[in-house]
């Protein structure tokens, strides 16, 4: 239980009220503003610092679900309500709900104190005639449907039954609410896994092979990722394993050259640095200055010679780069819908539309980079996003519209990911049959 307000005078529930405000009435990006919040008050003790965390994206995680539980037992429909009473209400159910270790008597009692200090005392009543009574009655009421018992928007819930059936979707929404663990690539260039396990494992790290890829690490009991000495000095980078394997699939060449078009944060491109060795050289552009400065700390961290990032935009064709690249990466922007279960609002944000809108946009990029490939060279596209609009479909255009060839990839992965689409190039992974995001790639030679 948080312990409330620290000699700073702050306090850990108003913290994650103001950042819920932030991500819900104001529209910012979750990631980004727990982020910036949490390295302000990195003073906040470590069970205050993960208090915050956990309200802030499991209220999230479960908002769809929360709104339901509110409107049964509010006589005002959530969508009138006073925007901070909102919040205070979604953030306090989730906790009744859902943690288990605060007494829903405490829950209720520091939501009134904190609608009175934020002049809302007509409304205490509100709160906590709302809150005591979903307290009382939790655990009696049935949701109606899976959009509502998994928090995920119909229309999406839809469309992946259409295309994986129902015991998948639901493996995949159980995925999405399941703990997260953060997620790394081991860079053996600058340290062997027994130096760089041992390293975590004295700052109080828990470390977990993944079982898929000898490069990734799989890792709970962080406070502070940039204190970690392995972080620092460049051992790790955050990755998800499906994003590692975009790399793997490439198989690329020592000495090759590789074009990285749209690489923030740099993952990708450091990995395919890693494996093309001093003689190669990764070219990683991306749209902006402050995506290539992501990219240029990372390359700094990495310690990495034979990689350099400028800013280049992926829709404005290079005539200077067309057949100079073995190989090509497009990871493009997507609708994310693979990445759910760490990015809890982009659920709130896709629409049909937006897909619809961004397979489109991947399609513009295509047709310029794909010039980028050497004949016999490689292209690899791939998306973090579950939607055979951006993925599947895309896919097949290429290879319909352009002079290139699907790969089989089925030495290129590790056995466990097997999938008989691997001899047609591709491969959609999805999260609850595999331990990484949804993520697809498919790997192309250009004729």
């Amino acid at each position: 239980m948080t312990k409330g307000k620290d000699g700073n005078g702050t306090d850990a529930r108003e913290l994650a009220s103001d950042v819920l405000m932030e991500i819900l009435e104001r529209d910012g990006l979750s990631h980004v503003v727990l982020n910036q919040a949490l390295g302000k008050y990195q003073y906040l003790e470590k069970q205050d610092r993960a208090f915050v965390t956990r309200v802030t994206e499991g209220t999230l995680e479960y908002l769809i679900q929360i709104d339901y539980v509110i409107g049964r037992y509010s006589s005002i429909p959530v969508s009138r309500m006073k925007p901070f009473i909102r919040t205070l209400l979604r953030m306090s159910v989730y906790q009744i709900l859902y943690m288990d270790r605060i007494p829903d008597s405490a829950v209720c009692n520091e939501a009134v104190k904190l609608a009175a200090r934020r002049r809302f005392q007509g409304l205490k009543g509100f709160v906590n005639g709302v809150l005591r009574t979903v307290a009382r009655e939790k655990g009696k009421f049935a949701f109606p449907d899976d959009s509502v018992r998994y928090s995920a928007p119909r229309w999406l819930v839809d469309m992946w039954r259409e295309v994986y059936g129902e015991d998948t979707v639901r493996r995949m929404l159980e995925a999405f609410l399941a703990k997260k663990r953060l997620s790394v690539r081991c860079n053996f260039s600058l340290a062997d896994r027994k130096t760089i396990r041992e390293s975590l494992e004295a700052q109080g790290v828990s470390v977990e092979e993944s079982g898929y890829s000898r490069n990734i690490l799989y890792l709970d009991g962080i406070d502070y990722l940039e204190a970690l000495e392995a972080f620092d000095r460049g051992w790790i980078q955050v990755q998800d394993l499906g994003s590692s394997l975009a790399a793997e699939a490439a198989a690329p060449k020592k000495g090759q050259y590789c074009i990285d078009v749209c690489a923030a944060p740099g993952g990708k491109s450091l990995h395919m640095a890693e494996l093309l060795g001093t003689d190669g050289f990764v070219d990683a552009r991306d749209i902006s200055q402050a995506k290539v400065n992501l990219i240029t700390e990372n390359i700094r961290r990495s310690g990495f010679s034979n990689i350099r990032a400028r800013v280049m935009d992926a829709q404005v064709p290079d005539r200077e780069s067309e057949e100079k690249a073995d190989i090509v990466l497009a990871d493009l922007p997507c609708s994310g819908l693979g990445i759910i279960g760490r990015k809890p609002d982009i659920k709130y944000r896709a629409s049909l539309q937006s897909v619809e809108a961004l397979a489109g946009l991947q399609r513009e990029i295509l047709s310029v980079v794909w010039r980028y490939v050497k004949p016999g060279g490689t292209l690899v596209y791939s998306t973090c996003t579950v939607s055979r609009k951006e993925n599947e479909e895309n896919a097949a255009w290429l290879a319909g519209n352009f002079p290139l060839r699907p790969v089989n990839i089925e030495e290129r992965l590790d056995r466990k990911l097997w999938s008989e689409t691997m001899k047609q190039g591709y491969i959609q992974l999805l999260p609850g049959s595999y331990p990484g995001d949804g993520f697809f790639l498919a790997v192309f030679e250009r004729v």
